[in-house]
């Protein structure tokens, strides 16, 4: 009587997890139905927004550009010209970004914008997040520009990859000169640029990549295998013959050129962060403009 016992219930057992397993089946092979019937299902997902957003033409006398995120998920631009906003929006530096009208890259606009009620009731102090967190504010605030460009600028855009020649970031021989940021001080993370000298705040290899990819024009790849946050400065003279804005050299307009003679960027890694940019070729990621347009006044 025992054993009829033990068996009813694995029976009992058996039978719920076959329910299971079929009404998974079922629902799975309905979804692939729904896919092939309308493709454009997986895609049809609620978009991110801004509630309220404010776009108008910068003061031609005001010098300087910044981006800050704001208290509850907010947006602050000042100075920026919609090339850079698209950077932004989609992550990629200005070299992966082809197309579109000149005005693009001269004509400066101030943003303010915001998104719902709901998520503008929430407390985002970056410095207080995760690194989780900070990639998902991030990834979130992509969303919500990319829509506000669409609509504003009415900006159409599509990707293409290409094989191009990149930069791997690696360890020099000698080994990697870093000093790894404390727990507490990791709280401030960032980087700042100006006039040759970067500086780096609990700064992940990843994020140092990503700046390095502005100053020498390519993308650079983290190749390391570095997973510290690091604090350290970096000081080369920058390269009059290409865009000294991008090395952080004031507007490269009005102020005098670098006085010759000083350790360029790949040499600067080397000797005072031990690490090096290996020139090979990988996938690259462009955002091709198919359309802009100047917004209307708001």
């Amino acid at each position: 009587m025992e054993i009829w016992t033990l068996n009813c219930q694995n029976w009992e057992l058996f039978r719920s997890v076959w329910r299971t397993q079929i009404s998974i089946m079922l629902r799975l092979t309905s979804l692939a139905l729904l896919l092939m019937i309308c493709p454009g299902f997986a895609q049809q997902q609620p978009t991110l927004t801004f509630e309220v957003a404010s776009i108008k033409p910068s003061n031609p006398d005001t010098p300087g550009s910044f981006i800050q995120f704001m208290p509850g998920g907010g947006l602050k631009m000042s100075g920026i010209p919609l090339r850079g906003m698209i950077t932004f929006a989609y992550d990629v530096r200005d070299f992966q970004v082809s197309g579109g009208p000149g005005w693009m890259g001269t004509e400066r606009f101030d943003v303010m914008a915001r998104p719902e009620h709901a998520a503008a009731e929430g407390v985002e102090d970056l410095a207080k997040m995760t690194d989780a967190q900070r990639k998902t504010v991030r990834e979130q605030m992509g969303e919500r520009l990319r829509a506000l460009l669409a609509d504003r600028f009415q900006l159409v855009v599509h990707k293409e990859t290409k094989e191009q020649p990149i930069y791997a970031l690696l360890v020099s021989k000698s080994g990697a000169k870093l000093k790894e940021a404390k727990a507490v001080e990791a709280a401030r993370q960032g980087m700042s640029m100006n006039r040759g000298k970067l500086e780096g705040f609990a700064a992940p290899m990843e994020m140092l990549g990503a700046t390095l990819s502005n100053v020498t024009g390519r993308p650079v790849v983290d190749k390391t295998g570095l997973t510290g946050k690091y604090d350290f400065v970096l000081e080369w003279t920058p390269d009059v013959g290409a865009d000294a804005r991008a090395q952080g050299f004031g507007n490269g307009i009005n102020e005098p050129a670098p006085a010759p003679g000083g350790p360029t960027i790949f040499t600067a890694l080397q000797e005072q962060l031990g690490l090096r940019l290996d020139s090979q070729k990988g996938p690259v990621q462009t955002i091709v403009i198919d359309r802009a347009e100047k917004p209307s006044e708001n």
